[in-house]
């Protein structure tokens, strides 16, 4: 038997410290739309994987930032990869893979403009889209990519300092400043964080910005700049 509705999650309220279960998201059940409640430019997009980051908690919060928070009542936002199902649009007829901010939906009625497609090489699968590199979720990957590489034009020999390294950009920074040849320094907020950067990663040294004695650990440790 065919699907007849779909599951979305709404901002409720917004939470003043941590999430709270039944509190700050509801869950609503919805009929699936079909072809002819779409306009012309607009597709029936189904959700096949949801990222979820840590940059969301922010968007809860109404206050300015660089991205307007989700209102109360509104879909939680969120980058997905997913399957067109039905389309009124040239540029993506039904069966295109695409990446889109459908948010926390299992379908979404979305304008052509606001997709992105997904190309799968021959042999390859949908999952693997949701590697480092790819369109998304891998922007954070792409940001210490082409920042390192482009931008900071990173070479053997350089000293790199990576600031939130054990987040989802640093870690890729110092990783990609290692393979590069450089000697890479993470600065982290924990014990735990700083023995991962070391241990996992490979990054040559990693201080924890929350000890008493940072700022000389810190002066010590880049003593090479000169």
């Amino acid at each position: 038997m065919s699907e007849s509705s779909y599951t979305s999650i709404h901002l409720a309220q917004r939470p003043k410290t941590d999430i709270v279960p039944g509190e700050t998201f509801e869950t609503k059940t919805n009929d699936i739309p079909n072809a002819s409640d779409l306009n012309h430019g607009q597709v029936l997009f189904k959700t096949l994987y949801l990222g979820l980051d840590p940059a969301m908690r922010g968007w809860l919060k109404d206050s300015r930032s660089y991205i307007p928070p989700v209102k109360i009542g509104e879909v939680m936002r969120g980058g997905t990869i997913g399957i067109i199902t039905e389309s009124k649009s040239s540029e993506y007829p039904v069966g295109t893979y695409v990446t889109a901010n459908a948010g926390w939906s299992e379908y979404a009625i979305l304008q052509e403009k606001d997709l992105q497609r997904v190309e799968i090489p021959e042999n390859g699968r949908v999952t693997d889209m949701l590697g480092l590199l790819a369109p998304y979720p891998g922007i954070t990957g792409l940001t210490a990519y082409f920042g390192l590489l482009d931008v900071g034009k990173v070479k053997a020999g350089d000293f790199v300092v990576v600031s939130g390294a054990a987040g989802a950009t640093g870690s890729v920074v110092g990783q990609i400043a290692k393979l590069k040849g450089a000697r890479v320094l993470g600065i982290a907020g924990s014990d735990d964080k700083v023995k991962w950067l070391k241990e996992e990663l490979g990054f040559d040294d990693a201080l924890n910005y929350k000890t008493p004695d940072f700022s000389k650990s810190f002066k010590e440790a880049t003593k090479v700049c000169g």
